[in-house]
């Protein structure tokens, strides 16, 4: 985020507290990691030698040359998921890791532990406000109910642009104060120029407000964190005064969709290995991940201000994705990042749709892409954050390098297809010739362990919850195993699509094409329409490359089969995995099943709590009920502005003028925030609509307005 300048009132000196547990983790560290790179390594040189024995003229062709490079990347990718797997395995069969922030701490010393004042910000940005802030008041019951709301502080930080919503935004917060009685304690801000993205949002409430506190709380428009997470981040934050940020492992819940339950069920199985491993590898190293986790206010303030990149097109202007960059300041600052998957009840939500996933992944990806100018040129960062950024980068350049791979083996094909036989590439002489190899089985146990590196760590994610024994929590172990086998099906069907769709976007962003920023859908459904237009590509290069590889050779046909079939079904797929009525058919037969579904806590329970913070006039907009309802016309006039000019004062009257004459609609979106943002124009057009006459565009919404307040009346008596 943009330079933050100040102290805060306490000051912390991390290389100072507890050298020993810093050097010993460090060791520990080092070794993990050098095991890490040897296994990882080690095995996909040995693939590639295999690779190299599978190829014709083994390696002697640039074409070969080029397809072993390509694979040599791909392998170790894989494999690198595989072994961390291994180590969240093998891990979690002993107990977990006793080097975690959990394990060094017993509970009597942390429930011992006061807490500090601690700040939950939450940015949106024309997000669904019913549901961002039924999940916002959850957290605050949840406080309540363990007793520590004292503690913290709630800041709703709003970058929304359209009136309609910011309006609403404004009038459900203060609904939410006085249901909560939170006047004091819960606060909404919203910023008239949204520089910057979320990190400019979060860098605006540390320069109003972040000197209060000694802890900022970050949560997403969907996350959920319960009371006794919450008191537990602190604590470990007051015990750890080296650490900077504890990132919790959110589980995705709330699934509706097909895709939805999928992705939640996947995250659940899937991740506690996946999280203990990768949280044991990187130790005190860890990466940001931008949302619930806990920041230390004052060394976030000192040492994670975001300047723009100073370089060309992409790697040019302001930082997209702030997360991990910030953990990597934080790092070089010598303060610690840890991620502790033992910290539970931290939540959020899946995209609902196939579509949303890879819109969101278009901005990722683009936001990641930047950061290889930060691992590069970026001076004094940890090297351990430098292999973060790379796994980032690596998580969108996988899939063109992957499409590099197909198109790479699609022209070796041709050649040994339609050209002759050369026995005598570049560097064989006359009596030396090179002459072609084919050993099929070798192929088949290069496939073969592609494959175990791919799936064997979800059926060891099934045995880790058989011995543990919480296969229950998930329908019981043949429903679990069933669902493990569907999410697999689909994931194999999903990959192509997400790697065309991948390798469009990592193209696009070395274009530097502009990309625009809105709000997450988090529950519409995907029409036949809208699927066939987004991957029509898709289909008809399945389509095309699978005609050729059948022209080609029969044998290349049936190779091409498992990447052609899924982008030739991407439309039906999508619409399929994005409808909820077949996730709900699933979750009826108890397939897909996660534990929260099965024993909900309270907080989830709140969560879902559909009582409205503020009803809605069926026929009004917001805008109309900001002018018409008295009572949220004095709420909107308090949190507007007075007209600071005489320019200002003219430009409001001939808008408010315009507004009153024909209506909201005569307006854009920028001249009606004008209007509510200016206290006098408020009260003008609010006077001004209560005289309108019965066959005026306000007289006919006022009418609107006192029908629906009499019905209210007559249902109350």
């Amino acid at each position: 985020m943009p330079e933050l300048a100040g102290s805060s009132q306490r000051s912390v000196t991390p290389l100072a507290s507890r050298p020993e547990t810093r050097l010993k983790w460090h060791r520990v560290a080092t070794v993990r990691r050098g095991l890490l790179s040897l296994f990882v390594f080690g095995q996909t040189l040995v693939a590639c030698y295999f690779l190299l024995w599978v190829l014709p003229y083994h390696g002697d062709t640039w074409v070969e040359k080029a397809l072993v490079a390509v694979f040599f990347l791909l392998y170790a990718w894989i494999a690198v998921g595989f072994w961390t797997a291994m180590y969240g395995f093998v891990l979690r069969l002993f107990g977990g890791d006793r080097y975690s922030l959990l394990k060094r701490h017993s509970a009597d010393q942390l429930a011992a532990t006061p807490l500090a004042k601690t700040a939950i910000v939450m940015p949106i940005y024309h997000e669904s406000v019913q549901r961002t802030l039924r999940r916002l008041r959850a957290v605050y019951r949840d406080l309540e109910r363990v007793g520590q709301l004292g503690h913290f502080e709630f800041y709703i930080l709003s970058d929304s642009r359209d009136p309609n919503v910011w309006l609403e935004e404004q009038a459900a917060w203060q609904s939410m104060c006085d249901e909560l009685h939170a006047d004091g304690r819960l606060f909404y801000r919203r910023r008239t120029l949204n520089q910057n993205y979320k990190s400019g949002n979060v860098a605006d409430f540390l320069r109003r407000w972040g000197r209060r506190y000694s802890y900022m709380i970050v949560m997403d428009a969907d996350s959920l964190l319960s009371g006794r997470t919450l008191v537990r981040m602190v604590q470990l934050m007051e015990l750890e005064p080296a650490t900077g940020i504890l990132q919790t492992n959110p589980t995705v819940i709330n699934g509706q969709s097909l895709f939805a339950r999928l992705q939640q069920f996947a995250n659940r199985v899937y991740s506690p290995l996946f999280a203990t491993g990768l949280a044991a590898i990187q130790m005190g190293d860890a990466a940001f991940w931008g949302h619930n986790a806990i920041i230390r206010v004052d060394a976030f303030m000192r040492h994670c201000g975001l300047r723009k990149l100073p370089g060309f097109g992409l790697f040019r202007g302001p930082i997209m994705s702030h997360d991990f960059v910030e953990a990597a300041y934080m790092g070089r600052a010598g303060y610690e990042v840890w991620l502790e998957p033992g910290l539970g009840e931290s939540f959020e939500e899946s995209p609902p749709t196939l579509a949303d996933e890879l819109t969101r992944d278009e901005r990722w990806s683009k936001g990641n892409l930047q950061h290889l100018w930060i691992m590069l040129f970026e001076p004094k960062l940890r090297f351990a954050h430098r292999m973060a950024f790379l796994n980032g980068i690596m998580a969108y350049l996988a899939s063109p390098l992957w499409f590099c791979f197909l198109a790479l083996t699609t022209v070796e094909a041709t050649q040994l297809a339609l050209s002759p036989i050369d026995y005598f590439p570049e560097g064989h002489q006359a009596l030396f010739p090179l002459w072609p190899e084919w050993r099929p089985q070798w192929a088949i146990g290069l496939a073969l362990s592609t494959v175990v590196l791919l799936f064997l760590p979800k059926f060891l994610a099934i045995l880790s919850l058989l011995i543990s024994r919480q296969a229950k929590l998930f329908g019981g172990f043949f429903r679990l195993l069933g669902s493990v086998l569907v999410e697999i099906l689909i994931s194999v069907l999903l990959a192509p699509v997400r790697m065309l769709a991948h390798s469009r976007y990592i193209l696009g962003a070395m274009l530097n094409f502009s990309l625009s920023w809105a709000g997450q859908n988090r529950t519409e459904e995907t029409t036949w329409p809208e699927a066939l237009v987004s991957q029509s590509p898709g289909m008809l290069v399945g389509l095309a490359w699978s005609g050729f590889a059948y022209w080609l050779d029969p044998l290349f046909f049936y190779w091409s089969l498992p990447v052609a079939i899924p982008l030739v079904l991407a439309a039906p797929t999508s619409v399929l995995l994005s409808r909820v009525n077949v996730g709900k058919s699933l979750a009826k037969h108890r397939m897909l099943m996660i534990p929260e579904e099965v024993r909900p806590s309270p907080l989830l329970q709140d969560a879902v709590d559909e009582r409205r913070l503020l009803p809605q006039v069926q026929g009004l907009t917001r805008f109309e009920e900001a002018v018409l309802s008295p009572r949220l016309n004095h709420l909107h006039q308090t949190l507007a502005r007075r007209r600071a000019s005489s320019v200002r004062q003219s430009i409001h009257e001939r808008l408010a003028r315009l507004c009153m004459r024909e209506g909201p609609g005569a307006l854009t979106n920028s001249e009606l925030s004008h209007l509510c943002r200016d206290k006098e124009s408020l009260e003008w057009l609010h006077q001004s609509a209560w005289r309108a006459s019965p066959d005026s565009f306000w007289g006919r919404r006022l009418l609107v307005l006192t029908a629906t307040d009499s019905e209210r009346d007559e249902s109350y008596l």
